[in-house]
């Protein structure tokens, strides 16, 4: 009942805010023919960006969620919606400071004034999730203060409870949709969520991702991570260094500070490639409200991460079979990409590899060799998604959200550098990947990482082989007897088990001739004395 209450509001927002008008505006001729029964409503007056950045606020934390991705993608958006979905990024309206300080309160069982020396009661910055108030520890620290919103957990249970039906009846309805694995995608959409709801897990997120890029170190001076204040840390409550910075999306004030767009572009392509295939641990949350860009001292012109809600995990084997994709892609070396792609199951292994190819060149040559700006990644993956179609590609939902955090850099790439040529800028970073991975680098890391167990294996080694010889013998004689021996008792107790059967078979036999002897002899008896 729950499920269909929450359809029935999200068609009454939906109707509220004319987003019908929106669906026609963007698709034109494509838009559904049932959109036209709306055409009798009362036309808006309000701007139609506006109107669909509150209809998402309305709907909740997940529509807030999609259109904070939708605002990096302004090659896809007209540039009025685009400008009011950028709102979702940091300026959902937050809740009230009354119910902020006793979130706090509930967390640390003392009032905000006794756990901080000073705690800003006006949020700096409100998303879906959480809103973050600025503070000062009692021992001088500035920090950042992230608090949970109240009731966000009810709210996505039931938009997840409603997506999920959705998935199961697409994943019954035709071969096309279990090919998407709905149910999955889903499944790993509410993993995501839920954990983004424990903010103790994202101070471990964030303590991560700084153990990877630690400062004053070469990758440290890519991308800067606070630290987090761990004695300060609850489910509801994460408290991080603050730390000054400008967005990435507001360009003019970047460009005002001397910093290098150019640079930025190209340190966005080395983070981005260096999280996913070096550590298979990435920020999956990369929209402009959580990427500021550090203007002035040691973090000029240097990435700040903020938000480590949402992070992405790669297992060895999907970056091997990754890295392998892309360097294959670079080189246009589409028949290499295709047999990839039937090794890895992700075709019928029945599919030929030539005409795999083919179909994967069709969709990524044309796009080659041109500067992003010239390039529509939204495009190509709607080519490349017919593509499967024809091909029966199985959808891999733990790449769900590398999907979406690529987008979110090509989109942040295109803003700072539409020169910018992202198949060069990352190739060379993904040779350096594989041959570290792969190449004698490789064997000395592992061979360095294994040699202090060989140190100790050694000396023992001709003691431990000659034992073993000996041994051998033995132990297969006793492996026989143990076997023989197993046999036996099966035996034993099968022959017991018969011997209690037919025993009970035999009384119950005697047990019955005596009954019916018995009953004869009454019979006789009653007989004999009528006569």
């Amino acid at each position: 009942m729950s499920r269909i209450l929450r359809a029935l509001t999200i068609i009454q927002i939906t109707v509220k805010y004319r987003l019908d008008l929106v669906v026609q505006d963007l698709l034109g001729k494509k838009s559904p023919a049932w959109l036209t029964l709306l055409r009798f409503l009362p036309n808006p007056t309000v701007a139609r960006g506006e109107r669909l950045k509150n209809a998402l606020i309305e709907l909740g934390p997940i529509f807030v969620k999609l259109g904070q991705t939708l605002s990096t993608r302004r090659d896809m958006l007209p540039t009025d919606i685009a400008d009011e979905l950028a709102q979702l990024q940091d300026r959902v309206p937050p809740f009230s400071s009354s119910q902020a300080a006793a979130i706090v309160t509930a967390a640390y069982d003392k009032a905000p004034d006794q756990v901080f020396a000073h705690f800003e009661a006006e949020p700096v910055a409100s998303a879906s999730i959480a809103q973050v108030h600025r503070a000062t520890l009692l021992t001088g620290e500035d920090v950042a203060v992230k608090v949970l919103r109240p009731g966000v957990l009810a709210q996505i249970d039931q938009d997840l409870a409603l997506m999920r039906t959705a998935a199961n009846w697409l994943a019954g309805s035709s071969e096309d949709g279990r090919r998407l694995r709905p149910i999955e995608v889903v499944n790993e959409f509410d993993t995501i969520l839920h954990s983004e709801l424990d903010l103790v897990l994202e101070a471990a997120n964030a303590d991560q991702l700084r153990h990877n890029f630690p400062p004053n170190t070469s990758r440290g001076n890519l991308l800067f991570v606070p630290q987090v204040y761990w004695d300060y840390c609850r489910k509801s409550v994460l408290v991080t260094q603050w730390v000054d910075g400008v967005q990435i999306n507001r360009l003019d004030d970047l460009r005002a500070a001397g910093v290098d767009l150019m640079k930025l572009s190209r340190d966005g392509v080395e983070i981005f490639f260096t999280q996913v295939f070096t550590d298979g641990f990435f920020h999956a949350d990369m929209h402009p409200g959580n990427i500021l860009v550090g203007t002035k001292g040691e973090l000029f012109n240097r990435y700040i991460a903020l938000d480590f809600g949402i992070m992405g995990t790669l297992s060895d084997i999907d970056k091997h079979y990754l890295a392998h994709n892309f360097l294959a892609f670079f080189h246009r070396d589409y028949k290499a990409v295709a047999q990839l792609h039937i090794d890895s199951g992700w075709v019928p292994a029945t599919t030929r590899v030539d005409e795999l190819a083919m179909a994967i060149r069709a969709c990524c040559e044309p796009f080659f060799n041109k500067p992003i700006k010239d390039i529509s990644l939204g495009l190509v993956l709607m080519r490349l998604f017919d593509a499967s179609r024809r091909f029966n590609v199985e959808i891999q939902p733990q790449l769900v959200l590398l999907q979406k955090t690529l987008l979110n850099t090509e989109g942040l790439g295109r803003s700072l550098n539409p020169e910018l040529d992202l198949w060069q800028t990352a190739q060379p970073i993904l040779e350096r990947w594989m041959k570290e991975q792969l190449g004698w680098p490789a064997f000395q890391k592992r061979f360095m990482a294994e040699a202090p167990k060989w140190a100790e294996l050694l000396p023992e080694l001709p003691r431990l082989l000659h034992s073993k010889l000996n041994e051998k013998p033995r132990e297969a004689s006793n492996q026989v007897l143990a076997v023989q021996l197993s046999t036996m008792q099966v035996q034993q107790r099968r022959l017991k088990r018969t011997m209690r059967f037919l025993a009970v078979l035999t009384i119950s036999a005697l047990l019955a001739c005596v009954a019916l002897s018995y009953i004869v002899w009454q019979l006789m008896r009653v007989m004999h004395e009528a006569m």
